[in-house]
């Protein structure tokens, strides 16, 4: 079933508030990608982005959130992904096209965030928030894959799957097509996956 963007089912007065979350975001990242992370500052994004320091921190909690917060919508399509992965696939399969739907959606920004980890590797701290944020959803649809439900199971698929994204993402350099990561992705998982399908006894 098709759904709207989350615009197109927010009032007005929530619109607005989408639309100067946005402003910001995108107000940021340009001059982050410009200058550098340490060379930009809040004050900086706000007077950019035609918004006050205040207005700034009513939408995002730091400089870093400004970065790695997901927007709503890839909010909406992280959850249209989860409901409409195929029931008749194999787990580990399924988490696979998941986690490449995922890599698909955060394609406009991964490239800087990668970037902006090698120039400041402090910023690593502030990724958990992505993860953060599709982790409990994730961990809830994978206690229903998984056949017995054991949450010890649950917990090493999943932290399996999320060490394979890691690897991933750090093997890729950003100056390669993005392509190159969805490789790099698709490898990562498919041999953590080898090892899951065939347990030590």
């Amino acid at each position: 079933m098709a759904h709207c963007p989350v615009s197109a089912v927010m009032g007005l007065r929530e619109r607005k508030k989408l639309a100067a979350w946005r402003t910001i975001r995108s107000t940021a990242l340009r001059l982050i990608d410009e200058r550098g992370f340490d060379a930009v500052s809040v004050e900086d994004i706000a007077a950019e982005a035609g918004v006050s320091r205040t207005t700034f921190f009513s939408y995002f909690a730091s400089k870093e959130a400004v970065v790695f917060d997901l927007d709503p919508d890839e909010v909406r399509q992280w959850r249209e992904l989860l409901e409409n992965c195929r029931t008749d696939t194999p787990l580990w399969d399924a988490l696979t096209d998941l986690a490449l739907g995922l890599a698909r959606l955060l394609s406009e920004r991964l490239p800087l965030q990668k970037r902006l980890l090698e120039q400041s590797p402090g910023l690593c701290r502030s990724t958990r928030g992505v993860c953060d944020g599709i982790e409990p959803e994730l961990r809830e649809w994978l206690g229903r894959r998984c056949p017995d439900g054991d949450d010890v199971r649950t917990a090493l698929v999943l932290n399996t799957a999320m060490a394979a994204v890691t690897t991933a993402i750090d093997a890729w350099d950003p100056h390669q097509p993005y392509d190159r990561l969805l490789e790099l992705l698709s490898d990562c998982l498919r041999w953590a996956g080898a090892g899951l399908a065939h347990p030590v006894s």
